[in-house]
C-alpha cells in the first residue's frame, strides 16, 4: 500500500490503530516516530513501554507532548515519514497546559499542509459510547471529535480499525 501525504487512523482504545500505523511506515522504510503521550501514573508508564519495545532501528523517536505542530513546520526531515501517535493524548495535553484547542488543532492543520513528508495520525475514536456524564469529559468529547472531523477532511486517507481490522472510508 502506498503511503499518501497525510493519512488518519482511527479507532477505539486497543483496536490495533498504532500497529497498523507503523507498519504503514515500516512498509516504506521506517520514519520519524513523534510519541505524544506523558506517563502520569505506573498504567501509562507501561503502555509507553509497550510501544517503545515494538520499535526497533527502522525508527527515530522524539517525544512531542505539546510541539507536534512545530516539529512538522520546523524539525521534519524532508522524506522520512511522520507517525504521531496519539492525537487524542495530544488534544489532552493541550486542554491540561490550558492552550487553546482551536488554535492547536489549526496549527497542525497548517503543519500538515506545509510537511515535506509524509503523515500518519492515530487518534481515538471517542463519540461512539455512552455520552459522558460530566461537563469536562463531554467537552473533551466534543473537541476530540472536532479534531477528528478536520483532520478527517485534511486527510487524503482515513482508515477506522475494529478489533484489529482496518477499513478504508476514505482514500483520495
Amino acid at each position: 500500500m502506498d503511503l499518501p501525504k497525510i493519512t488518519l487512523v482511527l479507532g477505539g482504545q486497543r483496536s490495533g490503530k498504532s500497529r497498523y500505523a507503523e507498519k504503514l511506515i515500516e512498509a516504506v522504510g521506517g520514519g520519524v516516530y513523534l510519541a505524544t503521550a506523558q506517563a502520569f501514573d505506573d498504567e501509562m508508564t507501561e503502555r509507553i513501554g509497550l510501544h517503545q519495545s515494538r520499535r526497533g532501528d527502522l525508527w527515530v523517536t522524539h517525544e512531542e507532548p505539546l510541539g507536534i505542530s512545530n516539529y512538522i513546520e520546523n524539525e521534519a526531515e524532508s522524506a522520512r515519514p511522520i507517525l504521531i501517535d496519539c492525537l487524542t493524548l495530544w488534544l489532552t495535553n493541550q486542554v491540561l497546559a490550558e492552550n487553546d484547542t482551536k488554535d492547536a488543532i489549526d496549527a497542525l492543520k497548517v503543519a500538515l499542509a506545509k510537511s515535506p513528508a509524509p503523515v500518519v495520525l492515530v487518534s481515538n475514536e471517542v463519540g461512539q459510547g455512552v455520552t459522558p456524564d460530566n461537563a469536562l469529559a463531554r467537552k473533551f468529547v466534543d473537541c476530540a471529535g472536532r479534531m477528528n472531523q478536520v483532520l478527517a477532511s485534511t486527510a487524503d486517507r482515513v482508515v477506522f480499525l475494529t478489533a484489529g481490522i482496518p477499513q478504508i472510508i476514505k482514500d483520495e
